[in-house]
This record gives structure tokens, sequence and C-alpha cells, in this order.
């Protein structure tokens, strides 16, 4: 079994669930009777997962709750956000927590299922060996629930540029993995991965790998209502 530390992204506000979340923090919404977090938390645990930060900030202290109930007896560690400082400026807020050790990214909104094991198992082997950032995207066929009209990213020689009229559709997975010395090209305190991204695309460092199999992204309330009773 593949040993790793995780970081789950939950710290949004899930605005696109409309008043499904006027509550409830998005990562708590229940698909199959279970909460989208726990769904990470066990899918990643199962794998081989030995630590979990997650970053919080809106309704933070019904998601610190949530871990208090099910898993007071797991090495999963609550990151506070008192400002919301996006999607990199949260992982790199909690980069103390994995030191200089590689690690694994998820959004929260990703619905993680058994088909998609094997994918994810390919995907982290190896983790520690990555020298940037390495994302999981999903061909068009392979992507289900929320989508953009364009696609994330063009993938070639193992090198993920960004996507450009006419190239196939490929989205991004929700999953990467991460070497922390990557956040020393940004000063910034809250920020965009894409920014993060960009930079390294600039230098042909950022790196992909494409799965086999569907990937579920709760993204909106339409991709809620289409999962939640599956």
């Amino acid at each position: 079994m593949i040993s790793f530390n995780l970081m789950i992204l939950a710290a949004g506000y899930g605005k696109r669930m409309n008043n499904l979340t006027y509550k409830i923090p998005k990562p708590l919404l229940k698909i199959n009777n279970r909460e989208l977090l726990r769904h990470n938390i066990d899918f990643f645990t199962n794998l081989g997962c030995e630590k979990i930060i997650i970053n919080t900030h809106y309704l933070y202290n019904k998601i610190q709750h949530c871990i208090d109930e099910h898993y007071s007896d797991r090495n999963i560690i609550l990151s506070y956000e008192p400002t919301l400082l996006n999607t990199g400026g949260g992982i790199k807020n909690a980069l103390s927590y994995f030191g200089d050790n590689n690690f694994i990214v998820t959004n929260s909104d990703i619905l993680w299922k058994e088909e998609n094991n094997q994918d994810v198992k390919k995907f982290i082997n190896n983790h520690q060996e990555i020298e940037t950032c390495k994302l999981l995207l999903a061909a068009d066929n392979n992507f289900e629930g929320l989508k953009k009209s364009e696609g994330d990213f063009r993938y070639k020689d193992s090198l993920v540029t960004r996507w450009k009229k006419n190239d196939p559709y490929l989205y991004y997975t929700g999953l990467q993995i991460i070497n922390p010395i990557i956040f020393n090209l940004i000063e910034d305190v809250s920020f965009s991965l894409n920014k993060l991204w960009d930079l390294l695309i600039a230098k042909d460092s950022l790196l992909g790998e494409i799965c086999s199999s569907k990937i579920a992204h709760i993204g909106d309330i339409n991709a809620f209502n289409q999962f939640k009773d599956n």
C-alpha cells in the first residue's frame, strides 16, 4: 500500500449550490447519505493516506464537528483561515504540516468512487519523485457533473499547458501531486492555483496524467441533484 499525506480543499462558500449551502458547507452535502468530505476521507484512507489536512473557512465549526464525530481516532488536522486565502494561498498556508515532503491535494467536491481506485493508485505511485506539480486530467467523455464550455488543459509528452480552441477537451479532476518547493515561485499570501500553474507552464514544468475512469465533479446544484441518490 502507498503511504502519503493529503490536503482536502474545503474552505469555499459553495455558491453554485444556491440555498443548499446557506447553513451547510458544501463539503458536508450528502451523496448517498454520506457527506462529500467523508467520501473523500474514506477513499484516500483506504489507499494508504496517513495524515489529512483540511483547510476551512465558511461554517468551519460544522466541518470540525463532522471530524470530531466520525474521525476522532484519525490523524486529521483542520487548517482554519480567518480570511479566505483562495486555493493556492490555502495550500501555502498549510505547508508546515507537510515539511519538505511531497503531498496530494484534492478538491472536496469530487465524488471519488471505487472505480477510480486504480487510476488514483497509479497517479500517486512514486509521488515523492515529482519535482514540481502533477495534475490528474480527464477527457470529456470521462468527466461528469459540472464542466465548462471549454477545456481546462492540453496534454502532450507528460507536460500540461492551457487549453486552446479546437484542442480535445481535457478537464482537471481536482487531484494533484505537489512538491512544496513550487511555492517559492510566488510571494502572495492569497492566490489561485491557476496563477501557480501558469508560472509552471511558462517553465515547461507542469506535469500531467490522464485517467481512464469516470470522474464525478459535484460542482453545482445540477450535478448534486444528478448524483445525490446514485
